[in-house]
Order: C-alpha cells, then sequence, then structure tokens
C-alpha cells in the first residue's frame, strides 16, 4: 500500500487561538509545532480566529498557511463565541476540502483541545477523514473535580474530543494517565509527545552593564530575585509562593519576589500588605517577550509552584535561559524538572516544602549552576521542536496508514476509493461549501443543545464568560 501515492501530507491545524492572538498556551504550541512541521515538508494550515492585528489569509515565512475567519455575529457569551468560531471554521475548512478534494492529497484534521471539537467532528463525519486531537489540559484536572455546569460541559466536550479522535496526543505521561482515567481513554490510542522550547530566543547578547540596569529596575542591587510567571488563577500556585516568602525572607531577607503576569491580582496584593510583604513583592503586570527573556536572565531562581499542570512550558523557558528552576511535583513538572537533576522540587500545595526549595537554590550558588547545566543538556535531548515535529508527523503518518486499511475508507469522499465523487456529489459538499454562517441559535441564548433550564443555562453562561476573562 503506498501511503502517500507521491503527495505531501496535509495537516488542518483547528486552533481557537494562533499568534498575534495569544490568551494561553496552546497559541504558541501551535505556532511552533506548524512551523517546524512544515519544515519536514508537511503542508500546513492554520484555521483560527481573526484579529485586527493580523491579515485574514497568509503564508508565513516557514510556509504554514493561516486561515483567519470571523464571526457571523456578535457573540452573547463565551460559549456562544465558541459556537459561532466552529461555525465559521467549519465553512472555511469546507471550502478548503473543496479545492483539495479532487486531488486526494492525504489530509488529517488536527484539533487542539475542546474549543475545536464541534468542526472537527462535523467535518469527520461528513468527509470521512480521521481526526488527531491534543488535550492540553483537563477542566477535571483544573478544578479537582466537576463541580458546576460550566465544568461539566467543557468536561463532557473533552470526553468526545478523545472519543472521535484517531489519536490522542497529550504532553506527559501524567497527562496521558489523566485522559485514560477521566475519559475511558484506551491507554494504546494516547501518544506522549513533550512539549518544547526555542532556547534561542534566550541568548541574545547582554553585557553586564546592561543586566545590573535592567536587575535596578527590579530590585536593588543586594537583592536576590526570585521570579514566578503565570496566570493569576488558584491553579498557579501564586498564594503557595507567597506563603512561603516569609520563611525565605528569614533566613534571606536581601530577596525580592517579581511576579509576573496579567489577570486579577487585588486579592493577591491585598494578602501581601497585610502580610508585611509589600517591600518585597513586586507584581509588574504583563511583560512582553523581550522584557520577560531580560528577567529569565537576571533572575536567581525561577519558581513555579503549580497545583496543577499538565506540562510546564514556563519551567522549559527558565531552563533556556539558564536560571535555576524551583517547581512543584504537580502533574507534568515533575517530568520536565528532575529533583537534583535538572532542578529542585517540591511538594506541590506546601509553603515550607517550597521555602526550603528556594533557599537551597539561592544558598548553594554552585549546585544551582550544576543543575542549570544538566538542564541545558536536557532541552536540547527531549524538548528540541525538530524533534518533538518528527514524532507528531509519525503519528500523522501512523494515522493515515491505518486509515486507508480501514472501512472508514470505502465511505470517505477523499478520491482514495472507488465512489468518492458519487458520494461527494450525492451529500451535496460542494454546495454547503458556498453557504453563508447561519446563527442556528436566538439572540441570548448561547448554551448548547438540551439546556432548556433558563435559570440553568443562564448560570452556565456566567461561569463560562468567567473562564474567559481568567484565560
Amino acid at each position: 500500500m503506498n501511503l502517500y501515492n507521491g503527495d505531501v501530507m496535509r495537516v488542518i491545524m483547528l486552533s481557537w487561538e494562533y499568534p498575534p492572538r495569544i490568551v494561553g498556551g496552546i497559541s504558541p504550541h501551535v505556532y511552533d509545532l506548524s512551523k517546524r512541521l512544515a519544515e519536514l515538508n508537511i503542508e500546513v494550515h492554520v484555521v483560527t480566529k481573526a484579529t485586527p492585528q493580523a491579515p485574514d489569509e497568509e503564508v508565513e515565512p516557514s510556509g504554514v498557511h493561516v486561515h483567519r475567519v470571523h464571526l457571523s455575529a456578535h457573540p452573547n457569551d463565551f460559549l456562544h463565541e465558541i459556537q459561532l468560531l466552529n461555525q465559521a471554521t467549519e465553512l472555511r475548512v469546507r471550502r478548503l476540502l473543496e479545492d483539495w478534494r479532487p486531488g486526494g492529497q492525504p489530509t488529517i484534521f488536527h484539533a487542539h483541545d475542546w474549543l475545536s471539537l464541534d468542526s472537527a467532528r462535523e467535518l469527520k463525519y461528513e468527509y470521512k477523514l480521521p481526526i488527531v486531537a491534543t488535550v492540553h489540559a483537563t477542566e477535571w484536572g483544573r478544578n479537582g473535580g466537576i463541580h458546576t455546569p460550566t465544568q461539566r460541559h467543557i468536561h463532557d466536550q473533552e470526553y468526545w474530543l478523545t472519543y472521535e479522535s484517531w489519536r490522542t496526543i497529550v504532553c506527559s505521561q501524567f497527562m496521558k494517565d489523566e485522559v485514560h482515567r477521566y475519559f475511558d481513554c484506551p491507554y494504546d490510542k494516547i501518544d506522549v509527545i513533550y512539549n518544547g522550547v526555542e532556547p534561542e530566543k534566550f541568548q541574545f547578547d547582554w553585557t553586564t552593564e546592561e543586566q545590573a540596569a535592567w536587575r535596578r529596575r527590579l530590585a536593588t542591587p543586594d537583592e536576590r530575585i526570585v521570579m514566578y510567571v503565570g496566570r493569576f488563577v488558584r491553579e498557579k500556585g501564586i498564594h503557595v509562593l507567597l506563603n512561603a516568602a516569609s520563611a525565605v525572607l528569614a533566613r534571606q531577607p536581601k530577596t525580592k519576589f517579581v511576579i509576573v503576569g496579567g489577570g486579577n491580582r487585588v486579592a493577591l496584593e491585598r494578602f501581601s500588605r497585610w502580610y508585611g510583604l509589600e517591600d518585597k513583592v513586586l507584581f509588574t503586570g504583563f511583560m512582553a517577550d523581550r522584557s520577560l527573556h531580560r528577567l529569565f536572565r537576571c533572575a536567581d531562581v525561577a519558581v513555579f509552584p503549580s497545583l496543577y499542570e499538565p506540562f510546564g512550558i514556563v519551567a522549559l523557558e527558565g531552563m533556556a535561559a539558564g536560571a535555576p528552576v524551583v517547581t512543584s511535583d504537580a502533574g507534568g513538572l515533575k517530568e520536565v524538572v528532575l529533583h537534583d537533576v535538572t532542578g529542585t522540587t517540591s511538594y506541590a500545595g506546601n509553603p515550607e516544602s517550597l521555602a526550603w526549595a528556594i533557599l537551597r537554590a539561592i544558598e548553594d550558588p554552585d549546585r544551582a549552576k550544576r543543575l542549570s547545566e544538566m538542564a541545558t543538556k536536557r532541552l536540547v535531548a527531549d524538548f528540541n521542536w525538530e524533534g518533538i515535529a518528527r514524532q507528531t508527523k509519525l503519528v500523522y503518518e501512523r494515522v493515515w496508514r491505518e486509515f486507508l486499511a480501514s472501512y472508514w475508507r470505502d465511505g470517505t469522499l477523499w478520491p482514495v476509493s472507488p465512489g468518492a465523487e458519487e458520494r461527494a456529489s450525492k451529500l451535496q459538499v460542494r454546495e454547503k461549501a458556498q453557504r453563508e454562517p447561519v446563527l442556528e441559535r436566538p439572540p441570548g441564548f448561547g448554551v448548547p443543545d438540551g439546556f432548556v433550564d433558563r435559570e440553568l443555562a443562564d448560570e452556565l453562561n456566567e461561569e463560562l464568560a468567567s473562564l474567559r476573562s481568567d484565560e
């Protein structure tokens, strides 16, 4: 069986965010992965939400094709927004597929998280083409269970994403266990492929004088800098770090805690004042890339005290910058940072343990330097994007090979089996690709089918709006 028949593999990335639109970690992940896949001669098309900062259609220097879609109406809430985005995504992909279908080039959908499920599933069953899914995190893990209608809806969507995918990719062994446990996803259907980092971003020329000047903006010359970067949500464990700060300061009073990130920090600042830490804790707000890279370069310790973490890309960034890294042992972090090998780990949710780990990094600089050097070596071996892209390409090739050998080949609209054009004509897919988007639900009601309790629906929409603000 000829896998490609001389054609290049084509992958349609479905992602609700993509640079310059960055809400969370999915955006940079899809960007870096797509760029590296293009270098491996895979034709990558990213379909994502439009943003005023970028054109609707472009081919990036890497060769990645980006298609940004507009919503057909102003969304009433977050869930309605995702619904409209999936409608627009589905229509844009249909038009692409109709341009490509006669050629029969190997084509796979790659859906990133539950936010892309609806469009991927609709296209899968119409065209009979396979889905590869990446689960970046789970709602159960983020919240320590399912407690609200919002969480139940997202959890159900995550389940269906793993169910509908031909293969499911996760970023750590921890996530493989979690997806298997929460969604009953067969263990042998899940592939572990780590996230990556580009160390080159941190390897810019920077004189000693420039570094000293940058440090003076954040701390006094004799203070050590302990930095944190991440979202201001409970799962990231900022409150654990603030609780650990007093224990660190008791032994090392010349220490400054620099907290970087966007979101609502009022409660955290109030706690710092109440705890008498206002002179020792600096909330910087959001930092752009180069500013953040400089902070990583001049930090004495980069600390990530998450309560839940599927992987921990920020820990990789700290390692790439050469900063001594301290993390909790939550989730995939203990796979990224190996205790006493490439960094120091502490017990998740335990301020005393976190203070011990931070002090160990501060008070033994020779050990910290040795661990940082080992971390740099491991980055090259395990977390480089070229290797990650090659592993992902192998998943695509396996899926296409199994697809061609399956009964799905007999029903596909792709011309890899007899009767494909007749099936396409019967389903009128070309006509569907030319239709105008239709708002399927009345204004003011953005919850999914099946929710008929208006009070429950309002609660769901309110919580989803809160979720968007957190992200």
